[in-house]
């Protein structure tokens, strides 16, 4: 397997990559809905599926076309977007997972968000998810960026060195998020960023 920065000619594949990986996601998360239990929580997951709702609150989704397929599309035409920082998983050739860091902000400070991060279902359970997010991590770090922010599993991102964000007295834009929000400093983080952690524009508009 090799990971690699994204190329143009991957956005399909990108695309099929995660409308594969959530859309499974919220066919399970919907089937445990109508059986009367409660959502499915998984590793990976963007802030959308996480709470239930997009940033910008709506909660329709279309069976067909999970939300960060979209989101993805938004974000590299959006002033967030980081081409070095948007990661493929390559196997033979083939395009097995992606994720992406993209701008985001702790008040007056630079930071970075996390995610979509999507693995063909095919290939989970094998490292795939982990070897991304070590990757993005890593070149974030190499970058110079201070601090990463992600929602997500309280049990699975704390193993890639992800906090409570509270603990480092930053809070999520959005009061829903605050239970599942971390953050991960990297080596340039200084204890005097601290405040409200914005993502980038499209994560509000879907």
């Amino acid at each position: 397997m090799l990971i690699r920065r994204e190329r143009a000619e991957d956005a399909p594949a990108v695309a099929s990559v995660h409308r594969s990986a959530f859309g499974a996601l919220y066919a399970r998360e919907n089937a445990g809905r109508a059986a009367g239990g409660s959502p499915i929580e998984t590793p990976g997951r963007s802030p959308i599926e996480t709470t239930g709702r997009s940033p910008a609150g709506t909660t329709g989704r279309s069976p067909a076309e999970p939300p960060e397929v979209d989101l993805v599309a938004r974000l590299r035409s959006d002033a967030g977007w980081i081409p070095t920082l948007s990661l493929v998983a390559v196997e033979f050739d083939t395009v097995i997972g992606h994720v992406c860091l993209t701008r985001a902000a702790v008040g007056p400070f630079p930071a970075l968000g996390l995610g979509p991060l999507g693995v063909h279902p095919e290939h989970q359970g094998v490292g795939v998810g982990s070897a991304l997010m070590h990757a993005a991590l890593g070149a974030a770090d190499a970058l110079d960026e201070p601090l990463v922010g992600l929602l997500g599993s309280l049990d699975y991102y704390p193993r890639f060195g992800f906090v409570p964000a509270a603990r480092l007295g930053i809070a999520p834009d959005e009061p829903d998020w605050v239970s599942h929000f971390q953050v991960r400093p990297l080596t340039t983080y200084e204890a005097q960023i601290t405040g409200e952690f914005h993502y980038a524009e499209p994560f509000y508009e879907l």
